[in-house]
């Protein structure tokens, strides 16, 4: 098979250029001194997973129990789930760990970590806890200096046990240059460092110091007191990513194929068959700089095409027009062409799709790697 012949649309995945994410920032974590626990969020599949591990067992950061779940599958143990834990999840939770999972999870208030605690006395069962720490109000969490984490700290008991802190400096999202993301990166490293020794003072033994985004994690100067890194979408990459400025657009290695069907000649307009069900409805973009409207607009070998965007986007069609608003010549983009549209955020694209159609600069499509879906 290749990209002219598969049925569109198609998730398109550039292993070369993926590779080359994943050593960039397997490097980084090495050059800061500390370990990378990479998010498997972004894929949702083994075979992309299994080149972000140090090891076939881990250290791995999840966002749902189902990508634990499947993960351990494949053999990975050392997992930490990523969001609050819900109390109806804490049976899923038990059933890994009694499987030889070391499955870590999260919380943040004394009323979470009760219901754990009793969950844990019930059962005669260890779950590790991590508290989640909120260093830039951009989330969930406690911030570094509340009263409130000794008390949460305190309502984990036996055989519940606090591991760690955590956080995830989501604030870095919202900015575009290399000295804002320092900013948020000491932020990130101060914040939980802080939080750290609150605890430690208070006589709790931690073993994790965790931080991570994928901004701030390719910023990171000095990583004193951490621990670990956590980062995700640096995987694939995406026009969002490029406009925090931690990629360049040639970085990413996540595209959709789609296929010409028509064109709205008044209004000077491409149609294709790639519409916000294969992109997603994401619009992130939209509040940076530059808005990259439904993505950015390339030929079927992936080399971006001058001032053509996805202005527009409904269920099914993909609206392809020129940014300086200039009329499309039909011919030049004639019924059944292909095109490759790079997305804005690589986790809601690829959450559209059964797999990737792997790549490696050429047209020829050497694999095809499947992925998982659900909670």
């Amino acid at each position: 098979m290749d990209l002219l012949n598969i049925d569109t649309p198609a998730l398109i995945l550039d292993e070369t250029k993926m590779d080359a994410n994943i050593a960039r920032m397997r490097d980084k974590a090495r050059s800061l001194g500390v370990t990378l626990r990479p998010h498997l969020k972004t894929s949702k599949c083994w075979e992309v997973a299994k080149r972000q591990l140090w090891t076939p067992q881990g250290p791995a950061t999840v966002s749902t129990l189902k990508e634990a779940e499947e993960f351990a599958l494949h053999g990975v143990k050392d997992m930490i789930y990523a969001v609050g834990i819900a109390p109806q999840k804490l049976p899923r939770v038990a059933a890994l760990v009694r499987r030889g999972v070391d499955l870590k999870i999260i919380l943040d208030s004394v009323e979470a970590a009760r219901l754990v605690t009793q969950y844990c006395q019930k059962e005669s069962l260890e779950i590790k806890v991590l508290i989640e720490i909120d260093c830039d109000g951009h989330r969930s969490g406690l911030t570094p200096d509340s009263a409130e984490i000794i008390n949460v700290a305190r309502a984990l008991e036996a055989p519940a046990r606090l591991v760690g802190v955590l956080t995830h400096a989501g604030g870095s999202y919202d900015v575009d240059t290399h000295e804002a993301l320092l900013v948020r990166s000491r932020g990130e490293r101060d914040g939980i460092c802080r939080a750290a020794k609150k605890l430690r003072d208070a006589g709790y033994e931690l073993s994790i110091v965790s931080v991570g985004s994928t901004p701030t994690a390719l910023t990171d100067e000095d990583l004193t007191g951490v621990t670990e890194l956590r980062a995700g979408v640096y995987v694939f990459f995406d026009l969002f990513q490029a406009g925090v400025g931690v990629c360049q657009i040639s970085d990413i290695a996540l595209s959709l194929l789609v296929t010409v069907i028509g064109h709205q000649m008044e209004k000077g307009w491409v149609i294709t068959d790639g519409g916000w069900m294969a992109l997603s409805r994401d619009r992130g973009t939209a509040n940076q700089k530059i808005d990259q409207g439904y993505g950015l607009v390339c030929d079927v070998h992936g080399h971006l095409i001058d001032d053509l965007w996805v202005s527009g986007a409904n269920q099914e069609h993909g609206i392809i027009s020129a940014r300086n608003g200039r009329k499309i010549n039909p011919k030049d983009f004639p019924i059944g062409m292909r095109l490759r549209i790079l997305p804005n955020h690589a986790c809601p694209t690829g959450a559209q799709h059964p797999c990737y159609y792997v790549v490696n600069n050429s047209l020829e499509i050497k694999d095809c790697w499947k992925r998982f879906y659900g909670w």
